[in-house]
């Protein structure tokens, strides 16, 4: 378990979020958000009391909002709110995206905008810290006015209502409750929204997919380095001076990460007669590597804003104001969460054309696929096929969802982000790139021993070959393996990132 996260609304990191989301990590309230969290309830309980009309508190929602709800119905107008909006559809959100969502949902109400009870936060963290997760669909959200359906999934379980996993069974809402230990909750007036509007699932999906991205910048330049090894590529395109002149940072970040990697090499050369450059896909690393890592760090700096801000509606104001904006819009996280789409798409097209390269012997001067015999034996024949099929499905994802929009309620709501599914593509193309690098560097270490220069690998190259061939073996003939085990093995320590975190302990790579 990793160390307890401390929210204050303020400082979460995606660090921090990974820790819960991934290793249950606990979590805590910073005693300075207990105040402003009971300071914000305070000025809707007078509002309450006051009889005043204020959207979210004591009327209807969207457009019935003229319609007043009296303090007898408060309970039930929030009930009734997240029974209805609980209209979610498909795959249920995996356990480390739930364990997210909560998590981030749990430190914007603590920046004290919300006008929610203390008491109705620490029944969210209770979720969290006491591994109750609560079975939300993947699908039914506009990104706009906020993640309501998803949102509202989350909530059921609060109540003693919707289903939940509780040691990874799938159970009614309150049966998971009984058996933690909690006890349902009712919400109080302005909950509801609190708890559902606003950006939090769109944005906890998203973080998690730029964590992984990340990682997998990183690993691309490893896997890069060792095609470049297996085909005795040239360095000269990664000398300092000619990317300095250019002055993107991520260009400049992976050709000082190809050249550590590459340190020590005996399989690449200099320019020389009949060899003078390389194709596009390992001389121009560093210019689409770098490209991919700039909207990747770029992504990760808008990530780390919205998972500290205010989303929901209406807004508290420490001056009594309520506020009726926008903030729940997921324009601001739509876009790039798009761009990280196509950012990870980009990481796995030209990798999967590097597999190309690996497996075709008119490129690779290598047996046909990559094995001894070809004809009796297949070898990596197909492996590119299946690369090539998610570089094309990645594709298709990468569309963008942000330039779409359908109205809803009444056309109040005339204009919305599809954010969330912006996001749930940009994880679903990051997943994808990832087994097309994981693949690329098991075809690149194949042709290593075919070529039998494994001991004159680079430092880097070196590092990541004697990783993976602790857990995948070279490939001889077809008749002793199950290919996709073999994969399987490779894609693993992609997935738990334990190889790039190898590499990095001897060697500092660079995002930008």
């Amino acid at each position: 378990m990793s160390e307890k996260v401390v929210l204050d609304g303020n400082h979460l990191t995606i660090d921090e979020v990974v820790a819960v989301a991934r290793f249950d990590a606990p979590v805590e309230i910073a005693p300075e958000a207990v105040e402003a969290v009971n300071k914000s309830r305070e000025i809707v309980e007078t509002i309450q009391k006051s009889g005043e009309p204020a959207y979210g508190i004591n009327t209807g929602f969207g457009s019935l909002q003229k319609v007043s709800v009296s303090d007898e119905e408060t309970v039930q107008l929030q009930e009734n709110l997240i029974r209805t909006h609980s209209s979610g559809f498909g795959e249920p959100f995996p356990r480390d995206v739930v364990r997210a969502i909560m998590l981030v949902r749990v430190n914007s109400l603590l920046k004290g905008f919300s006008g929610i009870r203390l008491s109705t936060v620490k029944a969210l963290l209770d979720l969290i810290n006491h591994k109750v997760h609560p079975h939300i669909p993947e699908k039914g959200s506009l990104g706009a006015s906020g993640d309501l359906a998803p949102l509202s999934h989350m909530v059921l379980p609060m109540l003693g209502l919707g289903r939940a996993y509780y040691d990874g069974e799938l159970m009614s809402g309150k049966e998971a409750l009984d058996k933690a230990g909690l006890t349902p909750i009712q919400l109080a007036s302005k909950e509801g929204l609190a708890l559902i509007n606003g950006t939090t699932v769109l944005t906890a999906v998203g973080a998690l997919a730029t964590y992984d991205a990340i990682a997998l910048a990183k690993l691309s330049d490893v896997a890069g380095a060792l095609s470049i090894e297996a085909h005795g590529g040239l360095t000269d395109a990664f000398v300092p001076e000619i990317h300095e002149i250019r002055a993107q940072p991520g260009q400049m970040a992976t050709a000082k990460n190809m050249r550590a990697l590459l340190e020590g090499s005996g399989n690449t050369t200099h320019s020389e007669p009949g060899h003078v450059q390389d194709a596009y896909t390992l001389r121009c690393i560093p210019q689409i590597h770098g490209a991919s890592k700039d909207g990747i760090e770029y992504v990760r700096q808008k990530v780390e804003i919205e998972i500290n801000s205010v989303t929901d509606n209406p807004i508290i104001l420490p001056d009594g104001r309520v506020i009726s904006g926008g903030n729940f819009h997921g324009e601001p996280m739509a876009q790039p969460f798009d761009f990280l789409g196509i950012a990870a798409a980009e990481i796995g097209n030209v990798s999967e054309r590097r597999i190309e390269r690996l497996v075709n012997n008119q490129l690779s001067g290598l047996p046909s696929f990559l094995v001894k015999n070809p004809g009796l034996n297949s070898g990596y024949m197909i492996t590119q096929y299946a690369a090539a099929a998610l570089a094309s499905e990645n594709k298709v994802l990468a569309h963008p969802a942000s330039v779409d929009s359908i109205p809803s309620c009444e056309n109040q709501e005339d204009f919305v982000s599809m954010g969330t599914i912006a996001a749930r593509h940009a994880a679903e193309i990051v997943n994808n790139a990832k087994r097309i690098v994981a693949t690329e560097i098991m075809a690149a270490c194949q042709a290593i021993d075919l070529k039998g220069v494994e001991d004159k690998l680079g430092k880097g190259g070196r590092i990541a070959y004697d990783y993976v061939r602790e857990h995948a073996e070279f490939i001889e003939n077809d008749k002793d393996i199950e290919i996709y085990d073999e994969i399987n093995k490779v894609s693993a320590l992609v997935d738990d990132h334990s190889l790039v975190e190898k590499v990095l302990k001897d060697i500092e790579l660079d995002l930008a």
